[in-house]
């Protein structure tokens, strides 16, 4: 059972990991906008976007490092 617990709390820090690895790699990435920036002055439209960006890429870490 504790080996279990273990296991999943790696598998999701690395999930985490990589996640917020995948965000930073994309805000290099995208230089035309600070998206964070954009979030802080209420761009609901920029919001969308990054969340469905997270989104995409948690769905796609869970498949890999889920199996």
């Amino acid at each position: 059972m504790w080996s279990s617990i273990f296991i999943s709390a790696v598998f999701g820090t690395l999930g985490i990991l990589m996640s917020v690895l995948g965000y930073k790699l994309f805000d290099l990435v995208e230089t035309k906008i600070d998206f964070a920036e954009e979030i802080k002055k209420g761009n609901l439209a920029v919001a969308l976007v990054m969340s469905s960006f997270l989104a995409g890429i948690c769905y796609i870490i869970g498949r890999t490092v889920g199996g």
